[in-house]
């Protein structure tokens, strides 16, 4: 089976349209259904669902998916080796991060970094918490920023910064003149949430203190959530790190019970041979030491 055929399943899994799939690889609708159909007749199943509206899988295709992008990711690797072998150049560094990670930490790291590497290349997937787990696992990154203690087995953690966990609220709000916000209080607001498999950190301070919020809307997009607040629709729990810098019209405050993430890395097994990927992991771990050194505070 050939690798593009590999391909144009992926895309138009990802994309949930032949159309979209086959203008992001340069073909034709045509070709990427007749690629697909092909995978289909050698595997012996049916991958996809196709209609008007687009393509979902099949739970045939749901349960072949994941070892079809791990074979994509091997390609790539070996298709980067080959690069270096032929150029000398550095490795790709592959790295997946969630909003607060990439806005804040990533362009003074990566800045920093190729003063000492300049060979050093990147490729920089966002996503949430969920999709950062789900690259971990396939090993199509080379680091992974998450929350810790949540990573897939398959990889090693590292620990970098506690970040504290705020209330954002209406600038309106009758609460916003106390000194921290009752976290009980969550359960005569409506709430604003992230998407469940990626609300984690939310969940973790309301059932420290046994508060079940009310979830009237949820979206997938962190700033989203923040123009929701603005809006008066609601409020919400999220990281300091994330909520840096604002200057939209909310308030952030403090929860009276103190709750927290623990951002960290994470490093699939199998990539570790990443030479450059390695130094990247030690000055990342430099970086934030010296970010968040007393003195800098």
């Amino acid at each position: 089976m050939s690798d593009a055929k590999y391909a144009m399943f992926i895309k138009a899994v990802d994309k949930k349209s032949l159309a979209l799939a086959a203008q992001e690889l340069c073909c034709t609708p045509s070709a990427v259904s007749h690629g697909i159909s092909a995978l289909e007749t050698e595997l012996g199943l049916r991958l996809m669902k196709r209609s008007r509206g687009g393509v979902e899988l099949t739970a045939e295709g749901e349960h072949v998916i994941g070892a079809v992008r791990g074979v994509l990711a091997a390609m790539e690797r070996v298709q980067q080796a080959a690069e270096e072998a032929r150029q000398g150049l550095g490795r790709i560094v592959r790295i997946g991060a969630f909003t607060s990670v990439a806005v804040h930490w990533l362009p003074g790291m990566i800045k920093s970094f190729e003063q000492v590497c300049p060979q050093a290349q990147f490729k920089l997937l966002n996503g949430d918490y969920h999709d950062i787990n789900t690259w971990l696992e396939e090993g199509s990154i080379d680091i992974g920023f998450v929350t810790m203690p949540d990573y897939p087995k398959n990889c090693r953690g590292i620990a970098l910064k506690e970040d504290r966990l705020l209330a954002v609220l209406p600038k309106e709000h009758p609460l916003v003149g106390n000194s921290s916000f009752p976290v009980a209080a969550v359960e005569n607001e409506s709430f604003i949430s992230i998407m469940e498999n990626s609300a984690n950190d939310a969940r973790r301070a309301l059932d420290m203190a046994g508060v079940k919020a009310h979830v009237k809307y949820t979206t997938k997009d962190d700033y989203a959530v923040i123009a929701m607040v603005e809006q008066g629709l609601g409020i919400s729990i999220m990281p300091e790190l994330l909520l840096g810098g604002l200057t939209h019209n909310v308030k952030l405050m403090p929860l009276d019970n103190r709750a927290s993430r623990i951002i960290g890395a994470a490093v699939p097994e199998k990539n570790s041979d990443n030479a450059t990927a390695q130094k990247f992991i030690a000055h990342m771990q430099r970086w934030i030491a010296a970010r968040y050194a007393p003195h800098a505070e």
